[in-house]
């Protein structure tokens, strides 16, 4: 059996617990169950949940409803860390819980950067009336 090493791909057995774990904050966070002022009226949408390769450690990347009060979220999240993970001892039959840790998901804003260059007037000059395709390509794939 080969060891990984950190900067590789998860496994299948990291990525099944990270889903697992992801169903039940998500779950938890969808009941209001958290008592913290930071997180009431904050819709918080949990979108991926990275596992370290010994299952020790998690970090759950989340995002406020529209972006809106992320920065008093994650510190509340970090604070109620040790109820969610008893919440997810309950829930899911792993031999030890992972420490849960929180992290702002900036994916939608990458998306969201990469969407607005690719609509900036100079490359869309650059790529043509046709979205980069060449028109006179016999296919038509250019």
């Amino acid at each position: 059996m080969t060891r990984r090493s950190g900067g590789s791909a998860p496994t299948q057995r990291q990525l099944r617990v990270g889903e697992e774990l992801r169903h039940v904050l998500a779950s938890v966070l969808a009941r209001g169950e958290l008592r913290d002022p930071a997180l009431q009226d904050v819709s918080i949408t949990v979108t991926q949940v990275r596992v370290s390769p010994d299952l020790r450690n998690a970090t759950a990347y989340v995002m406020p409803l529209g972006g809106a009060h992320a920065a008093d979220a994650l510190p509340a999240l970090r604070r109620a860390a040790p109820f969610l993970r008893g919440q997810v001892a309950r829930a899911v039959d792993l031999r030890l819980v992972p420490q849960l840790d929180f992290a702002l998901d900036t994916s939608f804003d990458n998306a969201q950067r990469i969407d607005d260059l690719l609509r900036r007037p100079e490359v869309v000059r650059d790529l043509g009336p046709e979205g980069g395709r060449d028109p006179d390509s016999v296919d038509g794939a250019g």
